[in-house]
C-alpha cells in the first residue's frame, strides 16, 4: 500500500477539497453582471449558472458517497478531479449561456466528489476527539475559501474578466488532481462495502433509519439555510441598499467569512461536540432575532454588519461539531453519511436562496434567518433528547474554555 500520507499533507488536501463549494459558488459572484453582457442575456439566466452548480454539488455527493464506500476513496476522487478540469475548460469556451449553465452543473457534480470524499477520508483516519480536531482544522481552512474566493474574483474581474476567474478554478483543479494522485488510499479493501452494484445505494436506507443522524443533518441543513440566505441577499443589500461598490462588497464578504472560519476553529474549545452545537444554536437564534429586528427597522450598515458577523460566527461554531456528531453516528457508512449530509445542506441552500427575493429583501432575509435558526435549534434538541440536551447545555455553559 506504500508509505502513509503525512498529517500535514492530509490537512491541506482535505481542506482544499472541502473548500470546493465556496470556490465554485462564490468566486464568480462579482462577475455576474459582466457575464450577462458577454453572453447578451438576462441576469436571471446568468444566475441560473449559480443554481445549477448548487444542484450539482448536492446531486454529486449522493453519487460519489456510496461509490467511495464501495471502491475506496482514491479512484472516485481521481474521477471527480478529472471531471472538474474538463467541465471547467468547457465553461471557459462556452459559446452561449445555455452551454455555460449546463457545464456549471457538471462542474458542481465534480466539485461535490472532493467535498464528500474529504469528510470520508477524515473519518477513515481519525475518531473521537482527533476526528473533531481534524474536522475543525479542515473547517477553518474551508472558512478561508469564502474569504479568498470573492476577493480573487473581484480582483481578477477588474483585470482579465470572468474567464480569468475560471482560469483560477482550472488551476486549482490541476493542483488537486496532482494531490489526488499522491494520496494513499484510506479505506482498506476489507472495510469496503462488498455488495452488488444494485445494492450500492441501499446504504442510504440504512443511514436514514438512524433517527439521531437524520436530525443532526437537519440541524446542519437549517444552519446552512442561514448561510445561503446571506449569500443570496448580501450582494443586493450591500451594493443596492447601502450603496457599496462590487469590490467593496467582496471585502465585506471576506470579512464575514472570517467569522465562519473563526467559529469552526473555536469549536474545539468545547469538551463535547454536542455541547458546542447546542450552545451555537441557542446563540444563533438570539443573533438572528436581533438581525431581523435591525433590518426591518432600517438600521445602519454597521448595525447590520455587527449582528451578521456574530450570527455567522455562532453558525460556524456548529458546523464542525455537528459534522463530527453525524459522522460518528454512521462510521461504517461514512461515504454515504457524508454524501447525504452535504447533499441535504446544498439542497436547502438551493431552496432558500430564491426566497430572499420575495418582497422587500431586508424583511424576507431577516425572517428566513429567524426561521432557519429556530428550526436548527429544534433539530438539535430532538437529536439529543430532552434529558441529554439539559445536561449538554449545563456542560457547555460551565465547562467552555
Amino acid at each position: 500500500m506504500g508509505k502513509e500520507n503525512s498529517k500535514i499533507f492530509l490537512l491541506v488536501l482535505l481542506g482544499m477539497l472541502s473548500a470546493f463549494g465556496p470556490f465554485v459558488t462564490d468566486m464568480y459572484l462579482p462577475s455576474l453582471p459582466a457575464m450577462g453582457d458577454y453572453f447578451s442575456t438576462t441576469s436571471s439566466m446568468v444566475q441560473l449558472g449559480l443554481t445549477t452548480s448548487m444542484i450539482g454539488l448536492a446531486v454529486g455527493q449522493i453519487f460519489f458517497g456510496p461509490l467511495s464506500d464501495r471502491y475506496g476513496r482514491r479512484l472516485p476522487l481521481l474521477v471527480a478531479m478529472w471531471l472538474f478540469i474538463v467541465s471547467t475548460v468547457f465553461c471557459l469556451f462556452s459559446q452561449n449561456i445555455e452551454q455555460f449553465v449546463a457545464f456549471r452543473l457538471v462542474q458542481g457534480v465534480a466539485g461535490a466528489g472532493g467535498i464528500v470524499i474529504s469528510r470520508s477520508v477524515a473519518t477513515d483516519k481519525y475518531s473521537g476527539k482527533d476526528l473533531a480536531k481534524m474536522l475543525a482544522v479542515i473547517g477553518a481552512i474551508n472558512g478561508v475559501a469564502p474569504v479568498v474566493a470573492p476577493v480573487i474574483g473581484g480582483v481578477f474581474m477588474e483585470f482579465i474578466g470572468w474567464k480569468g476567474i475560471f482560469g483560477i478554478l482550472l488551476g486549482l483543479g490541476v493542483v488537486l488532481l496532482a494531490g489526488s494522485y499522491r494520496f494513499r488510499e484510506s479505506l482498506p479493501r476489507e472495510h469496503r462495502l462488498a455488495s452488488k452494484w444494485s445494492d450500492t445505494f441501499r446504504s442510504f436506507k440504512v443511514v436514514l433509519q438512524d433517527r439521531q443522524y437524520v436530525f443532526y443533518v437537519l440541524q446542519m441543513a437549517f444552519a446552512q439555510g442561514v448561510l445561503f440566505s446571506y449569500i443570496a441577499s448580501s450582494p443586493f443589500i450591500v451594493q443596492q441598499h447601502y450603496g457599496f461598490s462590487a469590490l467593496a462588497f467582496s471585502f465585506c464578504f471576506a470579512v464575514n467569512s472570517v467569522a465562519i472560519g473563526a467559529g469552526a476553529a473555536f469549536s474545539v474549545k468545547f469538551h463535547r461536540p454536542a455541547s458546542c452545537t447546542l450552545a451555537g444554536c441557542i446563540r444563533m437564534v438570539m443573533a438572528a432575532v436581533g438581525e431581523c429586528i435591525a433590518m426591518m427597522s432600517g438600521c445602519s450598515f454597521w448595525i447590520y454588519e455587527l449582528f451578521l458577523f456574530f450570527l455567522l460566527f455562532v453558525m460556524g461554531l456548529t458546523f464542525t461539531s455537528t459534522t463530527t456528531l453525524a459522522m460518528e453516528c454512521q462510521r461504517e457508512n461514512a461515504g454515504t453519511a457524508s454524501a447525504l449530509l452535504g447533499a441535504v445542506c446544498f439542497a436547502f441552500g438551493g431552496v432558500v436562496s430564491p426566497l430572499v427575493g420575495i418582497g422587500d429583501i431586508l424583511t424576507s432575509s431577516g425572517i428566513i434567518f429567524v426561521i432557519s435558526a429556530a428550526c436548527s435549534l429544534v433539530c438539535i434538541l430532538i437529536a439529543l433528547g430532552k434529558r441529554r440536551a439539559r445536561l449538554y447545555f449545563a456542560f457547555s455553559t460551565s465547562q467552555k474554555r
